[in-house]
């Protein structure tokens, strides 16, 4: 069988693993023919492509990135895109599609299996707020990374009697904030799914102070939203203005500079901040995520020679199986009540009456 696979919008550690494994068990199991798709959708749309063999696997399994590069391109926003994408799967003899991706990636993949694509989806997001699977690969990593960076501002914060605001990603899912926030031994985590009201993240921090804490650390995800007297249920993001994506998205950022003016002109304590962005997402994937990602490309091979078309490969407790892609991407996946009740158990308790449970 000849199959294609591409890798489409923002970059995370484990992609390499998925299409090593693609390739690897495609070969040596089924004699399949692959040939990658440069730079996600666009590869399908300006006919960009690479063959792809074991030679070409060789290697990349602890490498960050992707070999076949990413965009965000939308072909669904292209004049006849998404019939652009099938002449180029025709012109190559493409008998199935593996797309590698988040809920971006995969809608325009469930796009394409209305129109009679044979495609499967491997859901990759470092957010983890895919719904249809239990983890995603480069979730891992991410928190991981943001893990050591909050040990590491710890010192200095104790040093010097400091507030750090740690800005993480996550744009409408706070999972690597919660984890990171709680493995880094932070006292305040804000997320997204709960707005939170600046006034009483001071008074946590100074209530901190009061008992002879003179540092605290504040971890916020990028998507986390003031709550307002307009709007207090659902709060306002801080955006960049920039535009938005070929998905709709706009840019966020610049939340955790606010948030540490305002603590700052509220409490007097000296307040900096530590925005991890794109460090995240880079390097080389942990060990985790590396045998995430292998599962999740052997598992997408299978499915294609089972017919299992229009499904993404999902992670059910420990066993991979097979999910609809409309499931997938029906909705986000936020942080569970039961994350939030370990973060109650922890942190101080105005923090988790007034803001992370949201009472």
């Amino acid at each position: 069988m000849k199959v294609g696979i591409l890798t489409g919008g923002g970059d995370c550690p484990g992609l390499n693993a998925v299409i090593r494994a693609v390739v690897r068990k495609g070969c040596f199991h089924y004699e399949d023919e692959f040939v990658g798709f440069l730079e996600g959708w666009r590869g399908l749309l300006e006919d960009k492509s690479m063959p792809l063999d074991l030679s070409s696997v060789g290697g990349i399994l602890p490498r960050g990135g992707t070999i076949l590069r990413t965009s965000r391109t939308n072909p669904a926003k292209k004049a006849d895109g998404l019939e652009r994408c099938i002449a180029t799967l025709k012109r190559h003899k493409i008998e199935a599609l593996i797309a590698i991706g988040g809920d971006d990636t995969l809608s325009v993949a469930q796009q394409l299996h209305e129109k009679g694509v044979s495609v499967v989806g491997v859901p990759k997001t470092i957010d983890n707020d895919l719904a249809g699977t239990d983890f995603t690969f480069g979730f891992d990593t991410a928190v991981n990374i943001a893990t050591e960076a909050i040990d590491r501002v710890h010192t200095t914060a104790e040093a010097h009697n400091r507030v750090m605001v740690v800005e993480v990603m996550g744009r409408d899912a706070g999972w690597i904030a919660m984890y990171s926030g709680i493995a880094g031994g932070a006292d305040v985590i804000l997320i997204p799914e709960i707005p939170f009201d600046v006034d009483k993240v001071a008074e946590t921090i100074r209530l901190r102070h009061a008992r002879g804490r003179y540092f605290s650390i504040v971890v916020v995800a990028e998507g986390a939203k003031f709550s307002t007297d307009v709007d207090p249920k659902h709060g306002a993001p801080i955006v960049v203005d920039m535009g938005k994506d070929e998905f709709g998205h706009a840019r966020l950022g610049g939340i955790a500079a606010i948030l540490a003016r305002e603590i700052e002109r509220r409490t007097n304590f000296e307040t900096r901040t530590v925005v991890l962005g794109h460090v995240q997402r880079g390097g080389s994937p942990s060990a985790f995520d590396r045998m995430l990602a292998t599962r999740y490309g052997l598992g997408a091979i299978d499915m294609v020679h089972r017919n299992e078309f229009g499904c993404m490969a999902a992670l059910r407790g420990n066993k991979i199986v097979s999910v609809p892609l409309a499931d997938a991407i029906a909705k986000n996946r936020t942080v569970d009540q039961e994350t939030i009740d370990v973060a109650s158990g922890i942190l101080d308790k105005l923090t988790t009456d007034k803001m992370v449970v949201g009472k």
